[in-house]
């Protein structure tokens, strides 16, 4: 990682002094550092110039409670192959990941039949669920996060946000959706009227010699007007509010609170690759992989700005 450029430092300690507070700050963290190189040079992306509502760079060796929920077994959506569990089996933290700045957070899958306690849906698999709600909660702004996933088909990994309501009463923005095909990845809007299949939804393509095994920035840009989805800073889809209005209410003027997941499995990817056996949406080479320890998804950071002013 870069350091923070002299100038920038001096400011800040200046501005501690300011506010009567010690002349020896504690560490500026990775986002912050990042966020300072980029004004300094203009090698930022749209968050660089802006006030940092949230981030978690997943440098320590375990989740921040202060930050992050996990989800339980009793969960259960969308006829997913899974039973979410809050283990060390699959919510993992990596030091030293090949391309990763600093520390990562890993939610991985795991074959683990006979685990599962809810006898409807008898999963053979546990995995990682974890979000911000009642922690960690916005309106309007920029949320990214840098991500790794594996290339393997019916594999569900999510990075998106939520309304604290009935869904989808005050809305879903899906930022990244893969289900298992490395060269795309889909982003929704979910709200009354525009909800489930009729959610609107648009998929990426990744340029030529890139795919969803090497790391990507996935970012929304979320405005009173509309939303922006990108990769890489590349913009790859607009919905203007005008846009959703012509299916139903526009409810994205209320807080949404970030999730990341890693779901096998269910309708998304069945709809896709229409799989039936051995799991729903997801063949038994996936599944063999899934027991042999191989896939996961890697999460380098996380960071959500305010609006631009």
């Amino acid at each position: 990682m870069n350091n923070m450029p002299t100038l920038l430092l001096s400011a800040l300690s200046l501005s501690l002094a300011a506010c009567g507070q010690s002349a020896d700050p504690a560490p500026a963290t990775e986002a912050e550092v990042d966020a300072a190189q980029a004004q300094a040079d203009g090698s930022g992306g749209a968050g660089a110039a802006r006030e940092l509502l949230f981030s978690d760079e997943f440098s320590g060796d375990r989740l921040d409670p202060t930050r992050w929920n996990t989800v339980g077994m009793d969960f259960w959506v969308n006829e997913e192959e899974q039973a979410y569990v809050n283990s060390p089996d699959t919510i993992q933290f990596v030091q030293g990941l090949d391309g990763a700045d600093g520390g990562a957070l890993v939610l991985r899958p795991v074959y683990r039949p006979g685990e599962d306690t809810n006898e409807e849906r008898n999963a053979d698999f546990i995995s990682g669920r974890v979000n911000t709600r009642g922690n960690f909660e916005f309106t309007y702004g920029r949320a990214e996060a840098r991500i790794r996933m594996p290339d393997a088909m019916g594999v569900w990994p999510a990075f998106w946000l939520l309304a604290d309501a009935e869904w989808p009463s005050e809305g879903e923005i899906d930022i990244m959706e893969y289900v298992g095909q490395a060269d795309w990845t889909g982003v929704a809007l979910h709200g009354p009227g525009y909800s489930g299949d009729a959610g609107i939804a648009d998929r990426q393509y990744f340029p030529e010699g890139t795919d969803v095994t090497d790391w990507h920035v996935y970012a929304a840009e979320w405005t009173p007007e509309g939303v922006e989805f990108f990769v890489d800073d590349r913009l790859t889809f607009r919905v203007p509010k005008t846009n959703v209005e012509f299916f139903g209410d526009w409810v994205f003027d209320n807080p949404q609170y970030v999730v990341l997941n890693f779901a096998v499995g269910g309708i998304y990817p069945y709809k896709i690759n229409g799989i039936e056996e051995p799991y729903k949406g997801m063949p038994k080479s996936t599944a063999d992989r899934i027991e042999a320890g191989e896939l996961a998804m890697e999460v380098d950071w996380v960071r959500v700005y305010g609006a631009e002013e």
